[in-house]
Formats: structure tokens, C-alpha cells, sequence
């Protein structure tokens, strides 16, 4: 019998209805998945929980970085233009 494979979304759709209230053995009997996967995938869930937070903060914190990485180029070009106007004037 071949195993199969649960992708990332189905195992936390499933934890979270167990999360929610419904039974353990009722979700398990639906899915086709002994209770010790159940409790491992909840476990494995609630461990990285935080960094559904942290992915959040760092794309923000990267959109702001991506923004002010723009800002200093325009900047940066725009002292070049005027470095290259004032050597055209002395010279």
C-alpha cells in the first residue's frame, strides 16, 4: 500500500478543526489518519505557529527596505546628475 502525502494546507485545515471542537477520532476516521498523526501534525502546528507572525513582519519590514532602498538610488542618481552639471560649468 502506498503512503500518502498530506500537503501543508490539508494538515493545518485538519488540525484547526480538531482546534476548534470537533472530535479528534471523528476527524481521524474521516481523513483516513491514526490519532498519533493527528497529535504529531498538531504538535508540529502549534511549534511553528509563530512564524506565521514572524513571515508577516519580515515581508513588511522588506517591502519598507525595498522602498528606501529606491528612495537612496533616486537620490544617489540625482546628486550624480548634479555633481556632472557643476564639472560641466568649471570646465
Amino acid at each position: 500500500m502506498e503512503r500518502r502525502k498530506w500537503d501543508a494546507k490539508s494538515k493545518a485545515l485538519i488540525v484547526l478543526q480538531g482546534l476548534k471542537g470537533t472530535p479528534v477520532a471523528q476527524l481521524c476516521i474521516e481523513h483516513q489518519i491514526s490519532q498519533a498523526q493527528y497529535y504529531a501534525w498538531r504538535d508540529q502546528l502549534l511549534r511553528n505557529a509563530s512564524a506565521a507572525f514572524e513571515n508577516q513582519q519580515q515581508s513588511h519590514r522588506e517591502a519598507r527596505l525595498v522602498a528606501e532602498n529606491a528612495r537612496l538610488k533616486r537620490m544617489l542618481g540625482e546628486l550624480m546628475l548634479a555633481l556632472k552639471k557643476s564639472d560641466e560649468v568649471l570646465v
